[in-house]
């Protein structure tokens, strides 16, 4: 977010301009107000700032994936779920804090990522995108027959009953924060990186990235990793949250068609697009949701009627037009008059 002008003769490398310093106070201002809800908010906007922070965090992960390295995936509800049961798993059964547990959640779907990209990373295009779908589907099968997680009916997260009611929602609305300003900071730091460049001359051209020296399995191993692990830890702070996890919900593919709502109506590609798509989904669930069935009908009416008219997202159309970038990831170049 931050950074200076590197002088190289008769131009200059930009890395910050004047609305990437306009995001920056914005992103301390809107960080302060958050830290200080519970001094001045209620109880259900704690609560409901968990939620949001869960489909932001989904969102960037799912953004780091599709948007930088080209990776359509349809199966990330795999690694949340895994995250939520891990969380069940060391809680519950293992002793383990709970709070502690949802980093750990995270750990262990990251670490499922691993053995499940040899599989998945053989698949190309819409192939790659119904096989990570396939694969979310038999980790659900698989949770769904064992008995001591509750089968397919789910379990309830008994351990939390250890803390009162106020210790435990304010506990889990600073982990809350802490996830979003490391998942925030984290991808924007990637991005910033050589791996981010990487990405980016992925997504742009993977012959042409080859040819150039860059690893593309490798570059996209790891995002495929990170990924998982953001997702894992949004399952376990959602079912934290939620105090019990069902199969059918955890992995359910709802999780990745309302990611993929929010980051296309937002932004593909940018870092402000999930920001602003996470923001509009919120509001269209609170005003489409007394439409019932016609509810995700109305969304995907939305989503057309975006593709058709802004195919780079909302925020992404007003970027290109307004040089509206609040949180740049890219270099400029500025030329200068040269002095002798």
């Amino acid at each position: 977010m931050g950074g200076t002008a590197q002088s190289t003769g008769d131009y200059e490398i930009e890395r910050s301009t004047r609305a990437s310093r306009m995001g920056r106070w914005g992103a301390a201002a809107a960080l302060l107000a958050l830290a200080t809800l519970p001094w001045w908010g209620k109880s259900e906007w704690m609560g409901l700032a968990i939620e949001f922070i869960c489909f932001l965090v989904l969102a960037q992960m799912w953004n780091l994936l599709a948007g930088y390295a080209g990776l359509m995936s349809i199966g990330q509800q795999a690694f949340l779920g895994l995250g939520g049961y891990g969380l069940l798993v060391l809680a519950n059964h293992a002793g383990v804090n709970p709070f502690l547990s949802v980093l750990l959640g995270g750990v262990i779907a990251a670490a499922l990522a691993w053995p499940t990209s040899w599989l998945v990373f053989r698949l190309h295009g819409g192939y790659f995108a119904i096989g990570t779908w396939a694969v979310a589907e038999i980790y659900r099968l698989v949770i769904s027959n064992i008995a001591m997680l509750g089968g397919g009916s789910g379990q309830s997260l008994t351990v939390m009953g250890q803390y009162a009611r106020e210790t435990r929602e304010l506990a889990a609305y600073f982990l809350a924060l802490a996830i979003a300003s490391a998942s925030f900071a984290g991808v924007y730091l990637l991005l910033r990186s050589k791996l981010g460049l990487a990405l980016t001359a992925i997504r742009d051209s993977e012959v042409a990235s080859e040819s150039q020296g860059i690893n593309v399995r490798q570059a996209k191993l790891w995002v495929y990793i990170v990924s998982a692990f953001g997702c894992g830890l949004v399952g376990g702070l959602y079912y934290l949250n939620q105090l019990n996890i069902g199969p059918d919900s955890a992995f359910s593919v709802n999780w990745t068609a309302f990611i993929i709502f929010i980051v296309v109506i937002g932004g593909i590609g940018t870092i402000e697009g999930p920001i602003f798509g996470t923001i509009l989904f919120f509001i269209l669930r609170e005003l489409l949701a007394d439409y019932g069935a016609y509810y995700l009908i109305l969304l995907g009416v939305v989503a057309v009627a975006v593709m058709l008219k802004a195919p780079t997202g909302i925020w992404g159309a007003l970027g290109a037009r307004y040089d509206w970038h609040f949180f740049p990831v890219q270099r400029r170049i500025r030329w200068t008059e040269k002095t002798e």
